[in-house]
């Protein structure tokens, strides 16, 4: 997320970092590549004048100067003028309203909001308790009621059912009616695509917010547009009253353009931000969070937050006393880890939030990549159970069968053998006193290029 930007702040700002006095002259190469940055990073010229302005101010004032680590402090300037560009706090949904409280999502076609519908409401019957109805007034794209309808199922959210011959004013007020009867806490309503020029569907929708009355008014938008985003954002308050943003699509953005404008020009705060194709892949938007990983500081929140939630903590239990208790760690528990992983967004989506990952090579970040980890899930799963609980007893012909089976090659296969006994040697370290300390000992060598995965249990 966000790469291109990020790479590029953490160059110019680790250049500043261990300055031992900050004037106008010396921090004037700083802010002048940090504004192309962000220009480069389809960041909105309105907010870079501002953001550089608000900076150069504060980098110049007492705080730094007083510092016994200007170039640290400088840096920290960076960080909370990012987070304050982006809205300072992350903004709940406001659903005190009497049930069900309506959501009505808003949109540019193609921006993802029957799928954002789906993981709104995953994310509320999962983490709000809530009881979610929704309905599609999509009735150009009779295909759009049909995709609601199936991830509705998949999120264990109620369906109204919708007709492409309907009024969407009256879908709206039947599934209100329908919700109010199932008892249900929330309906959200999925919307037709519209441009903001398109007077006779603004209008449309205009009486279809007047008919439904919503507790909130979401913009969809898909961040990989940029400073664009921002500007159909704009176009779209101005004909709706809205009252938050989604951000789309963020796993594919390298830039942050969007990110970075929205909250400036529209007024609006990104509420939440998608984070991939998966329906539990919405997070709410934490301004603090993401200018720290942008920065390269990671996200060490988010993640702790992740592992409570996906990690199966049963299993995590019961493989950290398997250990400790010295019966070994064999192929079978280190599967479950990948699976674990997998669970939790991929390596990838890990490593995204883990501080300091800017300063690994690329090469090195090359390796450890979610693709890797299917393959050496594809592995094990061509194992026989004998083979995975006796690792030792894989050699030459039984090899070329795992290869075969798992569509890989007999190097991918040593390859795998060899992160295991590294995985072996590490668990290893955890039995006796000082067993934590020593494993983490044991985690440093496993970095890349030397390769390996920490585990996903305690």
């Amino acid at each position: 997320m966000f790469d291109s930007l990020s790479d590029r702040l953490n160059r110019v700002l680790k250049k500043v970092s261990g300055k031992g006095r900050i004037t106008e002259d010396n921090i004037k190469t700083t802010l002048r590549e940090v504004r192309m940055a962000l220009l480069e990073a389809d960041v909105a010229l309105p907010v870079v004048k501002d953001f550089i302005t608000k900076i150069k101010y504060r980098a110049l004032g007492k705080e730094v100067k007083s510092s016994l680590t200007p170039g640290q402090a400088f840096i920290k300037i960076v960080n909370d003028e990012m987070v304050k560009a982006m809205g300072a706090a992350n903004e709940t949904l406001e659903l005190k309203a009497k049930p069900p409280a309506v959501v009505m999502m808003a949109g540019l076609q193609g921006a993802g909001k029957t799928t954002s519908t789906a993981k709104l409401a995953r994310y509320l019957i999962e983490r709000e308790k809530k009881s979610v109805m929704v309905v599609s007034a999509d009735v150009y794209r009779p295909a759009a009621i049909a995709q609601l309808e199936r991830v509705a199922s998949e999120v264990g959210a109620e369906f109204f059912p919708s007709q492409a011959d309907q009024k969407p004013v009256d879908i709206a007020k039947s599934a209100i009616a329908a919700a109010k009867k199932g008892f249900a806490d929330v309906l959200i309503l999925d919307t037709a695509g519209r441009l903001a020029v398109d007077e006779e569907m603004m209008d449309e929708i205009k009486a279809l917010h007047a008919a439904v009355n919503p507790a909130e008014t979401l913009f969809v938008v898909d961040s990989m547009t940029g400073q664009d985003a921002a500007n159909t954002a704009q176009a779209f308050d101005e004909a709706l009253p809205l009252t938050g943003v989604i951000l789309t699509k963020a796993d594919g953005d390298a830039r942050g353009g969007a990110a970075l404008s929205i909250r400036h020009i529209t007024g609006k705060p990104i509420k939440f931000i998608g984070m991939g194709e998966k329906l539990d892949a919405l997070e709410p938007f934490h301004p603090d969070r993401i200018a720290s990983r942008i920065l390269g500081m990671g996200d060490m929140l988010s993640l702790i937050e992740e592992v409570e939630r996906k990690v199966d903590k049963d299993k995590a239990e019961k493989l950290a006393k398997k250990v400790i208790k010295g019966k070994g760690f064999d192929l079978e528990d280190f599967r479950e880890q990948l699976v674990q992983m997998k669970n939790m967004g991929g390596l990838t989506s890990m490593m995204d939030k883990l501080p300091g990952m800017g300063n690994i090579p690329q090469a090195a970040k090359d390796q450890m990549n979610d693709k890797a980890t299917v393959h050496m899930e594809a592995i094990i799963n061509s194992m026989t159970p004998k083979e995975r609980a006796f690792p030792d007893m894989i050699k030459g012909s039984r090899k070329k069968r795992i290869a075969d089976g798992s569509g890989t090659d007999i190097q991918a296969v040593n390859r795998l053998l060899k992160q295991f006994k590294q995985m072996q040697k590490m668990m290893k370290k955890m039995r006796g006193k000082g067993g934590m300390m020593k494993m983490m000992r044991g985690l440093q060598g496993m970095m890349p290029p030397g390769g390996g995965l920490p585990p996903m249990g305690r």
